[in-house]
């Protein structure tokens, strides 16, 4: 039976063979077990530089239709699994370094290992992300510079 992560690498991989020159990247692979069931999640993307900023539902169908046919001819995952296929979302996690850079200016939830001024959680500006991996946010015009090691969750926040 392959390890958890050998079977997320692997679906990456394919994922990433299909998905060549279209206007879609792969956002993260997740494959967990959810009480008694397996979950393989697929979440995918657009390009920064794409004129669309939301993958559609056909997108997500169409790549569920290939992995589960791929996935079931290889037989790579011995037990068994339900595939989903989707994007991050409106609040998407922002997990990959280029997410800080394509995101600044955005408003983003933070949430905090510890409390930074009696806070653990707050909304700010995302500024951006320096190259020793600090994530610099506008408080109310106030300069925040927080480690990235000391953020457990930031995500885009969604403002109607």
């Amino acid at each position: 039976m392959m390890a958890k992560e050998d079977v997320v690498s692997r679906v990456k991989e394919l994922a990433e063979e299909y998905i060549c020159g279209r206007d879609l990247e792969i956002y993260n692979v997740e494959y967990r077990k959810e009480g008694p069931e397996w979950k393989l999640r697929v979440y995918l993307d657009k390009p920064a530089d794409c004129e669309q900023e939301f993958v559609n539902i056909e997108e997500c169908e169409e790549v569920n239709r290939y992995l589960s046919e791929k996935l079931d001819e290889l037989d790579l995952i011995a037990r068994q699994y339900t595939i989903e296929v989707s994007s991050p979302g409106m609040d998407r996690e922002l997990i990959h370094d280029k997410d800080f850079d394509r995101f600044a200016g955005r408003i983003v939830d933070v949430k905090l290992y510890e409390p930074l001024n009696g806070q653990k959680s707050f909304e700010a500006e995302l500024v951006g992300r320096t190259e020793e991996d600090v994530i610099q946010l506008d408080l109310d015009g106030e300069r925040l510079e927080i480690p990235h090691k000391k953020i457990s969750k930031i995500n885009l926040a969604v403002i109607f």
